[in-house]
């Protein structure tokens, strides 16, 4: 190699190489960041179904669907029999209807696409919270106002920490509500 093009490739080549390699990783760290963290992720169901008219105009408890948030770790996706406690009258002439009554009819699960989901190495119990007070909300958004709900909050341990730290201020409207665990036993099992 000669000397001019050594300082040319050092001098010029090698900063420009380096800037451009550096903004593309900020910007695809920051591009990405949504689709890491969830937020936004909004799965097209295999029926409409509206939150809004269910739990926002109907006033369904969301622990009507989701028996398991006061009980278990899970609050788990509703059964088709829950469904069809109202849907074997109510609108039951739909198409979406139909086609769910077939899969409860012949005992499939309905494929029903998780929206939220933790993390398989992190340990969260629904119950816990749930029987402290904490609303459904104050994690999934206003899940009533949804017409198609969508992840409105990162499941990341930045938040949860940040929720477990602050608790009496962020939940202030929840009498006798303390700090979280911090220790990572409480969520690494």
């Amino acid at each position: 190699m000669n000397k001019a093009f050594l300082d040319y490739f050092l001098k010029i080549r090698l900063p420009i190489i380096g800037f451009v390699a550096f903004a593309a990783l900020v910007l695809t760290y920051y591009v990405s960041r949504a689709e890491r963290d969830g937020v936004g992720y909004q799965p097209e169901q295999p029926i409409p179904y509206s939150h809004k008219l269910h739990a926002g105009t109907m006033n369904i408890d969301c622990q009507y669907c989701h028996t398991g948030a006061s009980k278990s770790r899970f609050a788990m996706v509703p059964p088709l029999n829950t469904c069809m406690n109202c849907h074997t009258v109510a609108r039951k002439n739909k198409p979406d209807i139909i086609r769910m009554t077939q899969y409860y009819n012949e005992g499939k699960m309905f494929p029903w696409k998780r929206i939220h989901k933790i993390p398989d190495y992190a340990y969260f119990n629904h119950s816990v919270h749930v029987n402290k007070g904490i609303t459904c909300q104050t994690c999934h958004g206003e899940i009533q106002n949804m017409d198609v709900v969508k992840q409105m909050h990162s499941w990341t341990m930045n938040n949860c920490l940040e929720c477990h730290r602050n608790a009496p201020t962020m939940l202030a409207g929840i009498p006798g509500i303390q700090k979280g665990p911090e220790n990572c036993y409480a969520c690494h099992r």
